[in-house]
């Protein structure tokens, strides 16, 4: 099962990565154009994505039970609908992965909350705050669509122009560390040398 499974994700990957580096061309222009035209949908008319996914349902909900009491009226085929199932075992791998995933996240929290990782408290409170601010200038929708063009266009744009965007990331760096060293030098070094001057007079 475990082998099935990770298999699966493997080959779900490559076909996510196929659709992000723009190598199945169609399906990416088609994403595009349909999250385009369903943001505009939900822009322009006013609906919210519960109605919508809800109104969406109910029509099909309704068209399917329809179709089943006349074909049974006429003598006709009742509609063609898969058997769904989900088998015990990928339920408990899964339960498996998410209860994994939640307990490591609770680990971090309670590090966190005690104190004891600096670091990683630094990194979610400046990803709290990043992302408290894009909620402040934008909505879901938009956020979402927004995303979205990101993830298709920025992995694609760094694979065809990569050596020109590594340079001048590698140059940025440099730049940052050399910031850094002189930050240390002149201000952190000076409030070092306040401390142990402090220390020693008391």
């Amino acid at each position: 099962m475990d082998n099935i499974f990770s298999s699966f994700l493997r080959q779900l990957w490559a076909k996510i990565a196929d659709v992000m580096l723009w190598r199945r061309k169609n399906l990416t222009m088609g994403i595009l154009v349909v999250t385009l035209a369903g943001w505009l949908v939900f822009e322009k008319s006013g609906y919210t994505l519960l109605s919508l996914v809800s109104s969406v349902l109910l029509l099909l909900v309704v068209i399917l039970f329809l179709w089943a009491k006349s074909a049974a009226i006429l003598n006709q085929p009742a509609p063609p609908l898969p058997d769904l199932y989900l088998s015990e075992e990928a339920v408990n791998y899964l339960a498996d992965l998410i209860r994994g995933h939640i307990n490591a996240l609770f680990s971090i929290s309670k590090n966190i909350a005690m104190g004891q990782d600096t670091r990683m408290f630094l990194k979610v409170a400046a990803y709290l705050c990043l992302i408290s601010i894009i909620g402040g200038l934008t909505d879901f929708l938009m956020l979402g669509y927004a995303s979205l063009v990101i993830v298709l266009t920025i992995p694609r744009l760094y694979e065809k122009y990569e050596d020109c965007i590594d340079r001048y990331i590698l140059m940025g760096c440099r730049k940052l560390r050399q910031l850094y060293v002189r930050f240390d030098v002149e201000c952190l070094g000076r409030v070092r040398k306040w401390i142990l001057e402090k220390k020693k007079l008391s």
